[in-house]
């Protein structure tokens, strides 16, 4: 009869159902998909805000570079009035009066030739434009990134706060069956001092996850441009999955589409144009100009007195001061500069890579292994309580040491997981598309 009734305690302890994470996490906080919300991460983004306006700079640049090869055109006017005073020698009187005058005039001038340094601005612009172009998708990847980044980590602190209500579960019902053994004499009264304690741990760290999870909900309202948290919807799955491609594919198509490198080939084009326009000073340059006047003392549009001038100059600095030995030594460093940050930055592409490769073999193995870990800690829990309820060799002890591992193989499986879909994401990054 008493065996009985420490099973039936059992039992009922058994039945004590754990707290719906989803809903505890997610009660009264608005959700959003993954898509979405890179798509609201892309239009509140103040980098990639200021990116874009970089970009229609440049683009107004490369706009002045061509008007560069047209005349500058003006058109002037104006009419004065003045009053005169005069004696009549002839009345003996002052005689009031006034001259007027009205004038118009065109002109135009021409810059023919400046040692070719208009050819190589618009060389400049249009890799500066380029380079634009490539920072702009360089920080589109990154904020896509970010938005991912948050979103993963929102669903970790989401499955983590779960870890710990099972946790606290479990707890909770090592401390009922040592109540109950201790009621019927099977257990010491030190066996429930040691599970209230284990159930308040788990309270405690139950608190410490929850919030963590409202902090991780928060950034992910900010970074999609929403006041409060935001919770992010079930991701439908997180299994690791073969990549489309090789890795020596992944790598070459890393070097041709990123758009760090792009960028670095754009600003290495950028800097040659500006060596070009250094070395364009130490040659002469020649302009043309023309205007055509014309005045009247009259206020008509007929008559008056109208000319013209054309004129033709040439000029050559023969010194300067040192100005332009200064300008084409700066220009110099700055394209060997580029040419070691284009070299550089196609070396970094291939470490992001192989690293976030490495890390995905890394994980995948991982996953693996907190897998096996949680089985195991799950029948080491189980046999423990068996051991323990029949009054066997196990104690408390036991029963608390098995629950702390599992509770840590439940949590490394959930880190394992989503640092595995954290690698993919941060690779499809690199490459700019979906692996």
């Amino acid at each position: 009869m008493r065996q009985k009734s420490i099973w039936m305690a059992c039992v009922s302890a058994l039945l004590v159902s754990a707290p719906d994470a989803g809903a505890a996490a997610q009660g009264g906080v608005q959700t959003v998909s993954l898509t979405r919300a890179i798509e609201l991460a892309l239009i509140h983004s103040p980098q990639l805000a200021q990116t874009q306006a970089n970009l229609i700079n440049a683009g107004s640049s490369q706009r002045r570079a061509w008007g560069s090869f047209l005349p500058n055109i003006s058109v002037g006017s104006g009419a004065s009035v003045n009053s005169s005073s005069r004696f009549d020698p002839n009345t003996q009187r002052v005689v009031e009066g006034s001259s007027d005058s009205y004038n118009a005039s065109l002109s135009a001038n021409y810059q023919i030739f400046q040692g070719g340094r208009k050819y190589h601005e618009l060389s400049r612009s249009a890799s500066a434009r380029m380079e634009a172009e490539a920072r702009l998708q360089s920080q589109r990847y990154s904020v896509v990134l970010q938005t991912t980044t948050l979103y993963i980590n929102a669903l970790r602190q989401r499955d983590l706060v779960a870890v710990s209500e099972a946790s606290v579960t479990r707890a909770d019902r090592s401390l009922a069956t040592s109540r109950t053994l201790f009621s019927l004499e099977s257990a010491k009264r030190s066996d429930t001092l040691r599970t209230r304690l284990e159930l308040a741990n788990a309270r405690q760290s139950l608190l410490q996850a929850q919030n963590q999870l409202r902090s991780a909900q928060f950034a992910l309202g900010r970074q999609v441009g929403l006041d409060g948290p935001v919770a992010p919807e079930d991701v439908a799955d997180l299994a690791p999955a073969p990549l489309a491609l090789s890795e020596t594919e992944i790598i070459a198509l890393a070097e041709s589409v990123s758009p760090a490198v792009r960028a670095a080939e754009a600003a290495a084009l950028v800097a040659r144009s500006s060596l070009g326009s250094a070395r364009s000073s130490y040659l002469p340059s020649l302009s043309a100009s023309s205007s055509y006047s014309w005045a009247n003392q009259d206020r008509s549009l007929t008559g008056g007195n109208t000319s013209w001038s054309f004129r033709l100059s040439g000029s050559y600095t023969l010194f300067d001061g040192f100005a332009r030995e200064q300008s084409l030594g700066q220009a110099t460093e700055s394209q060997r500069v580029a040419r070691l940050t284009e070299e550089d930055a196609r070396r970094s592409v291939r470490q992001e890579v192989d690293a976030a490769l490495r890390t995905l073999e890394t994980q995948e193995l991982a996953i693996a292994i907190a897998m096996e870990a949680q089985a195991v800690a799950v029948e080491d829990l189980r046999l423990n309580t068996v051991l323990y309820e029949a009054g066997g060799a196990a104690t408390i002890l036991d029963i608390i040491t098995s629950q702390v591992a599992l509770d840590q193989a439940e949590a490394n499986l959930v880190a394992a997981r989503y640092d595995y879909a954290l690698a993919r994401a941060e690779l499809e990054s690199i490459v700019g598309r979906e692996l």
